[in-house]
């Protein structure tokens, strides 16, 4: 039996960390996200897919790097956590972001899964904060923006990912990009 599975508390949390249970999972999120519509803004809603995207590999690796490092100092808040621009630069981009989060996540989930870290012990470089908090937070955040890239994708008729809904990525919305 492995510690993972023994533990039920580190159990739970990693497949918090997934995405399992109630919600949509990053992959299912972002799967076929359609290039033309990644920096669009729909009306109503402040940011594009880029924006969340890029918003969401920035926080989970800023927590990574808090939960591992003492020497880490986070970007600014909140300019550091967003991309200057709507949308990406290019194809490439977009899938380096993917990437980029999925390896942060996977590292995220290596410190929870690892048996030597107490889960519940203040990090000696914080101000009280835990690494059960942070992957906590990693987790609860996660769920928020992916949830506002479902509506995103809603509104701009593309959920469930490859639906044949109309889409009218140039209809009341602002933003451009890739």
């Amino acid at each position: 039996m492995s510690t993972v599975t023994a533990d039920p508390l580190r159990h739970a949390i990693l497949e918090l960390l997934e995405g399992r249970g109630a919600h949509a999972g990053f992959d299912a999120v972002v799967a076929d996200f359609p290039p033309e519509l990644r920096g669009v803004r729909p009306a109503g809603l402040e940011h594009s897919g880029w924006e969340l995207l890029e918003h969401l590999r920035i926080a989970l690796w800023d927590l990574v790097e808090f939960s591992r490092d003492p020497e880490h100092r986070s970007p600014p808040w909140p300019a550091g956590y967003w991309p200057p621009a709507a949308g990406p630069p290019d194809d490439a981009a977009w899938e380096a972001s993917v990437e980029a989060y999925r390896r942060h996540l996977g590292e995220m989930r290596a410190l929870v899964a690892d048996p030597e870290r107490d889960l519940t012990a203040p990090l000696p470089w914080g101000d009280g904060q835990t690494l059960l908090r942070e992957a906590l937070l990693a987790a609860d955040h996660a769920s928020y923006h992916l949830g506002q890239m479902v509506d995103l994708r809603r509104l701009l008729g593309d959920w469930p990912p490859g639906s044949t809904e109309s889409r009218q990525a140039g209809d009341g919305q602002t933003g451009g990009g890739a």
